[in-house]
């Protein structure tokens, strides 16, 4: 007779079965312009920073050639969660949120009871 493995439950050779949790995926939810080549993003986890997209722009490479203009720059849009501009250009909102958050730059809002 065979009955239902649980949670935690041993497995011949194998262990304790265990739940596999993915981290939630995060998403652009608001883009604000903060001056120059910076940013203000706001991702769907509730955090926020300001991004310098300066080193960007120097990069001078096909793709972001045309955000030196920053007029050009300026029309930047959320597509799909992501960081976009007419040209194609797109930057997932995941490292946006992985490179603030290594720079330090990536905030909370504190909660008000």
């Amino acid at each position: 007779m065979s009955r239902l493995l649980l949670r935690g439950d041993l497995l011949p050779g194998f262990g304790a079965i265990s739940k596999r949790v993915e981290p939630p995926i995060i998403k652009l939810i608001a883009v604000e312009s903060k001056g120059a080549y910076k940013l203000r993003l706001r991702f769907s986890d509730g955090a926020w920073g300001v991004y310098d997209f300066s080193r960007d722009v120097e990069a001078s490479t096909p793709m972001t050639e045309p955000l030196r203009d920053t007029e050009f720059f300026g029309r930047h849009f959320i597509e799909l969660g992501a960081l976009a501009w007419p040209n194609g250009f797109d930057l997932s909102a995941e490292a946006l949120h992985r490179q603030l958050k290594a720079a330090g730059e990536l905030r909370r809002d504190s909660k008000v009871a």
